[in-house]
């Protein structure tokens, strides 16, 4: 006998979100989702290929069977997950909830404590890739959990994501996306300062473009960044402030440890700089901008 599909609850349907949702529902899931007050009529057209839409996660929950989060950062996971109104009211051994966040382990590692009181299992399966990848269900994700709630999980996971990394146990996964996103970072404030260098002492930064563009140091991070040198500063569609925060997790898990971390704190400065221009609601490339005010060069069209 075939088991029936697990309820799927939704809560945090923005930008990434919002295609997440729409894959599971599209490929034969019962959906709930959380309202999105900000922007009322964001799950329309979940509504119409059959989802349902509530307005608190305790509602999420009391419909779901596995609950997953797309929201900013450790602080709204926390919320929705015990605050008024949140999961735990509904909570009920058996249940999954996923953290598709990029997280502060330590966050993580209490939410999962007191999840396992209520006989939850909280599982970290944070991602990769962009809004574009995510309405087309090519997401990339890296999970923590143990072999058997990750079995659980995958039939979900393949809805959205192209790549399904089992990075290791619980905890696993967002220590995992905090490096991910350290490297990514790193390359893109290294290419910003590169292309004020550049300009500064006379060398066309189009001709470096060239040069990395041939070799071992190109990536797709860099051929981003170098859009910007024809005006596009939207080649990586992720917000500078969310960069800034990412890092700050990053320097909080090295430190916990403890571990020497010069380069994670010269670009979350790099970062906090840039946000502390006003520049934080534009992409990350607006790092480029940020070196053109620190060092009056004229990088951009």
């Amino acid at each position: 006998m075939t088991q029936p599909l697990p309820r799927i609850g939704f809560i945090g349907i923005g930008l990434m979100g919002h295609g997440i949702a729409k894959n599971i529902v599209s490929k034969g899931f019962a959906l709930t989702f959380l309202k999105r007050r900000s922007v009322p009529d964001a799950g329309a057209d979940l509504i119409a290929l059959g989802a349902t839409e509530v307005g608190n996660a305790r509602e999420v929950a009391a419909a779901s069977d596995i609950i997953i989060l797309c929201v900013t950062g450790s602080p709204d996971v926390e919320s929705s997950c015990f605050g008024a109104k949140g999961i735990a009211e509904a909570a009920r051994g058996g249940m999954i909830v996923v953290d598709t966040s990029t997280a502060e382990p330590t966050s993580t590692q209490w939410l999962r404590d007191r999840f396992a009181l209520l006989g939850v299992e909280f599982i970290d399966a944070p991602l990769a890739r962009t809004p574009v990848e995510a309405e087309l269900g090519k997401l990339n994700t890296m999970v923590g959990a143990t072999d058997a709630a990750f079995a659980a999980l995958e039939p979900v996971l393949k809805t959205y994501c192209e790549n399904i990394f089992h990075v290791g146990p619980p905890g696993a996964g967002h220590k995992v996306k905090l490096m991910n996103n350290f490297i990514a970072q790193a390359i893109c404030a290294a290419t910003a300062e590169a292309f004020a260098a550049s300009v500064k002492s006379g060398v066309d930064p189009k001709q470096l473009v060239r040069v990395v563009s041939a070799g071992g140091v190109n990536s797709g991070l860099f051929q981003a960044m170098a859009k910007t040198l024809d005006g596009d500063m939207q080649g990586l569609k992720f917000q500078l402030d969310n960069a800034r925060k990412d890092l700050r997790y990053y320097t909080h898990f090295t430190e916990t440890m403890p571990l020497t971390s010069w380069m994670g704190e010269a670009v979350h400065q790099s970062l906090v700089q840039a946000c502390a221009m006003g520049l934080g609601d534009g992409m990350v490339a607006e790092l480029v901008t940020a070196q053109e005010r620190v060092n009056g060069v004229k990088i951009t069209p």
